[in-house]
């Protein structure tokens, strides 16, 4: 039905069947959402584009917010010059995090938990720079200390990752506990996947795919703006339960 109306639209039809396969091959949707694109003609590609692509124009602020994070940041540097306290060097830590200088950001937070060793958000934040450059062993001491002084910091997260890290050290015993603790409290898919990954490690075939096939179940109740933003571990879990056999 939908590509017997395709003529209304054409030309237009062709090019909105386009920009909606180049967006989902990018995005990566739920699979349906190719055949609606491909069957459905202009329609089905005018569907995609209402309900996947006009929700993503809130990028468009994260784009421009990244010139305004990028003028600060020269601000910043300057500054430290003349001022190189732990709140300048935290600020502009916090900006080259978000713009993923992973290795500038570590080395600022590194120079304002010098000035303020107490800083709990600084040590969460370089324990992050340190997962993402690879280093793990670095993010231990960091992720143990936020834990141990804040236990659920950042809605459980912090704890997830730490779990995921003792795994990741081969402390196996301190993973074990500390991920059956997480897991009962956050609904964070990545700390159940990261779970799913240890238990599968330690051959617990069984048990990997019910943490996979809760992150899936979780889905169907999450609001859908949330949905878009977990999607890459739900992609993940999926993945997982291919590689884990059936027992």
């Amino acid at each position: 039905m939908f590509s017997g109306l395709s003529y209304l639209f054409f030309p237009w039809g062709f090019i909105l069947q386009a920009l909606a396969l180049i967006h989902a091959l990018r995005r990566r949707p739920d699979t349906y959402w190719y055949w609606i694109i491909l069957i459905g003609g202009a329609l089905g590609a005018l569907a995609y584009i209402v309900v996947e692509v006009v929700p993503d124009t809130r990028l468009l602020g994260d784009f421009f917010k990244g010139f305004q994070q990028r003028s600060r940041i020269e601000q910043l540097e300057a500054a430290v010059l003349d001022n190189p306290s732990s709140g300048n060097y935290e600020e502009l830590a916090d900006l080259l995090l978000d713009q993923k200088k992973y290795a500038r950001a570590r080395n600022c937070y590194d120079k304002a938990i010098a000035a303020k060793a107490n800083s709990v958000d600084a040590f969460y934040r370089r324990a992050l720079c340190s997962l993402a450059l690879g280093d793990t062993a670095r993010a231990l001491p960091d992720l143990e200390f936020v834990v141990n002084h804040e236990a659920r910091y950042d809605h459980d997260r912090a704890a997830g990752l730490l779990a995921h890290v003792y795994a990741q050290l081969g402390h196996t015993d301190q993973a074990n506990a500390l991920f059956a603790r997480v897991t009962e409290i956050s609904n964070f898919p990545e700390v159940h996947y990261n779970y799913a990954q240890f238990l599968k490690s330690q051959g617990r075939a069984s048990e990997a795919r019910e943490a996979a096939e809760r992150i899936l179940q979780r889905k169907r109740t999450m609001p859908r703006y949330l949905q878009r933003i977990e999607r890459p571990w739900f992609r993940r879990a999926k993945a997982l339960l291919r590689e884990v056999p059936q027992a």
